[in-house]
């Protein structure tokens, strides 16, 4: 016999009882080995505890109350407890065989998933091709074959229903071109895109392929699967000529004997997206330098640093051709050249102790040439200076103000200002030279400048803010990337207009007077023409005041042309870089997609001419997003006026925007093993 604990009083549950009854258990309950089943004896009979709440008040209190613990209806013995070690293997090998279960499942999907790609069903239908794609007729002022018509204009019904749209071509297969690809609605336009390379390439991470950080492949994407999803086409050819009047585009391309084959593709829209070349700001004996501007550049580059490294294990090298060979010379502080030096010295601090003789590290040099003050200079000044003392603590040696005079086979002669102000040559030897200094028109860009006599920058073509080329038929040539940029010339255009709006209300331009309202006119038509003019016309009050010299309440001719002027000195050029040409791409797209549905209303109200493109969109307003760079084992950011810098925390984060910004999935896979081989095997030292 057990005897219970004291009693808690509970509620009767039942109306019969008037008087509350104690809970009655033992105190073994809370025993996990026993579940305990409460029984009652009573002087004549024994009952369960569910009939002790039905029993009588006073036989409760008059009997004598036995408790036996009865054990459940299973007579088995309970199993015993195991102990902590066992329970630690049980539940590893537990979660191994699950992990093996679900690892297997995937491999096995994934065989399934690829056995499907295989096809050996070699049945085909004829496919219908256009007389005209065969034997296109000739014309145009060289009397060359017109392709009106493509082979493949026909493959699909798709491409039968954008045969007869309006024709699209885009130059290039860069930022701007694959941004104003992704951005088209399909079928809109008939779309062909003309680049001599055929794939796009992210340029950003090219310094990180040329010395084994990232494989070459993981940074291209064909364009045929871009161009694919707009139901387009491909050609692989360049570009040689356009005629305006005629709006045909003189394209040029070897055939399989490697003759070269002139054709002209006509043209509703053109789009220059075909990019630029490296500066050589005069400077003899470039033949000797290595620049970085596509995919073989960074193959060549790779060979070179390998070969160098090679030749210089060899026992006949001496001393002094050595340390020649061991020295790498990158000409350029921008961002492309900083990044090379970082991931070279990665290379050479990381890589090289492993599969090369200990004693090329000593010997191995680093420098940098800066024609200004600082490397990094259009970025803020506090991650310029700590992009120099990061250099500095990895021994890479960062020469400023100094200019590249010449580039012979063996050596660099180069300017370099000493403490008293003087101009000093000295020269540097060298076994590697990067050339990395700004960029230039390429040959086609620089044939229709001289085309058009409006065009007189001579290192870009220049742009209206709608991105249409100035001197072209209005609305028919666009030009975006880094072969473009928008003329600023605020000044120029609200004077000509002023004077017109002037001679149309009989007025004399020069006597003119502008009051605060039509001032605020003014800048309202400003800040809609010339976006980047916003920040400059925030006060508008405080540049009336200002200019209003003879303080009378209003601006004569000469007052406003001067306020005009200043407002054109402070807008800047459009930087040369992939977020600028992104930006552009993006916004042709999306204003391309806009004339198309504003065609019917158009064509309705009979308007087929004119600035259609400032009647259907807004003009173009680049933002910065903010620059990064990675300066070896740390990174810096320049974000609109937010700034910071740090080590690999900040790497992981400079990777993870170029990861975020890649062109697909299969680029951001790639991305992803590549430097997670890098991690566990290093990167690959060969030549190839």
């Amino acid at each position: 016999m057990i005897r219970p604990g004291p009693p808690r009083i509970l509620a009767a549950p039942s109306s019969r009882l008037s008087k509350p009854i104690p809970r009655i258990w033992p105190r073994c309950q809370q025993s996990h080995r026993l579940r305990p089943q409460l029984t009652v004896s009573y002087p004549c009979a024994t009952r369960t505890a569910s009939s002790l709440l039905q029993a009588p008040h006073h036989l409760l209190s008059g009997s004598r109350i036995k408790l036996r613990l009865l054990r459940q209806i299973s007579t088995k013995q309970l199993p015993q407890q195991r102990g902590p070690v066992f329970r630690f293997f049980y539940r590893f090998f537990a979660y191994t065989g699950g992990f093996i279960l679900v690892a297997g499942g995937l491999v096995l999907a994934f065989f399934i998933y690829d056995a499907s790609t295989y096809r050996e069903d070699l049945s085909y239908t004829d496919i219908p091709v256009s007389t005209e794609a065969l034997y296109p007729r000739r014309g145009g002022p060289k009397n060359l074959p017109i392709a009106d018509t493509l082979v493949d204009d026909d493959d699909c019904p798709e491409n039968t229903r954008s045969k007869h749209k309006p024709k699209l071509v885009v130059l290039g297969s860069g930022w701007g071109s694959v941004a104003l690809l992704k951005q088209l609605n399909p079928e809109d336009y008939h779309i062909t895109v003309v680049s001599p390379t055929n794939y796009f390439l992210f340029t950003p991470m090219l310094p990180s392929a040329t010395v084994g950080t990232l494989e070459l492949r993981s940074l291209v994407e064909p364009i045929r699967r871009i161009v694919q999803r707009v139901k387009g086409h491909f050609l692989r050819a360049e570009a040689v000529d356009v005629e305006f009047s005629e709006r045909l585009l003189e394209v040029k391309q070897n055939d399989a004997t490697g003759e070269e084959r002139h054709f002209y593709l006509p043209y509703d829209k053109l789009v220059i997206g075909v990019g630029s070349t490296t500066n050589p700001h005069g400077v003899a004996g470039l033949e000797n330098c290595h620049f970085l501007k596509d995919i073989e550049d960074a193959r060549q580059i790779r060979n070179k640093i390998l070969e160098n490294l090679e030749y210089a294990c060899l026992p006949t090298t001496s001393d002094e051709e050595r340390k020649r060979l061991l020295s790498f010379v990158v000409s350029g502080g921008g961002p492309t050249g900083v990044e090379f030096a970082a991931e070279l010295f990665d290379l050479l601090n990381e890589d090289l102790g492993r599969s090369f003789p200990k004693i090329l590290r000593n010997e191995i040099s680093v420098h940098v040439i800066q024609s200004r003050g600082h490397i990094l200079n259009t970025y803020d000044e506090t991650l310029s200076r700590y992009a120099e003392e990061r250099f500095a603590h990895d021994q890479v040696e960062v020469l400023t103000n100094s200019r590249v005079k010449e580039v012979r086979p063996d050596k660099i002669l180069f300017t370099q200002k000493n403490e008293q102000g003087e101009t000093v040559t000295k020269e540097l030897p060298m076994g590697f030279c990067l050339w990395s200094t700004g960029v230039s028109q390429t040959d086609f860009c620089k044939r229709l400048a001289s085309k058009i006599p409006t065009q007189t920058n001579r290192h870009a073509l220049e742009t209206d803010t709608h991105l249409r080329l100035n001197g072209a038929p209005l609305g028919s040539v666009y030009a975006i990337g880094d072969c473009s940029t928008v003329q600023n010339n605020v000044a120029d255009h609200l004077v000509n207009f002023l004077r017109s709006s002037a001679v149309e209300h009989h007025k004399d331009p020069e006597k003119m007077r502008i009051t605060f309202a039509q001032w605020r006119e003014v800048a309202q038509k400003v800040k809609k023409q010339f976006p980047q003019a916003n920040s400059h016309l925030k006060r508008l009050d405080r540049l009336f005041e200002q200019y209003d010299k003879d303080k009378n309440g209003t601006l004569d001719f000469g007052e406003l042309h001067e306020l005009l002027l200043q407002i054109d000195s402070k807008l800047t050029s459009l930087p040369a870089t992939a977020q600028r040409a992104h930006q552009q791409g993006q916004y042709l797209g999306r204003k391309f997609n806009k004339l198309v549905q504003a065609a019917p209303g158009l064509a309705a109200n009979e308007m087929s001419y004119g600035d259609l493109d400032d009647a259907v969109y807004k003009a173009f307003d680049y933002r910065n997003l903010g620059s990064i760079a990675y300066i070896g084992n740390s990174a810096v950011f320049d974000l609109n006026g937010l700034s910071f810098s740090g080590g690999l925390l900040a790497v992981y984060l400079w990777r993870s925007v170029y990861f975020a910004q890649s062109v697909s999935f299969r680029t951001r896979v790639l991305l992803a093993m590549d430097w997670s081989k890098r991690a566990m095997f290093g990167r690959d030292l060969v030549n190839y």
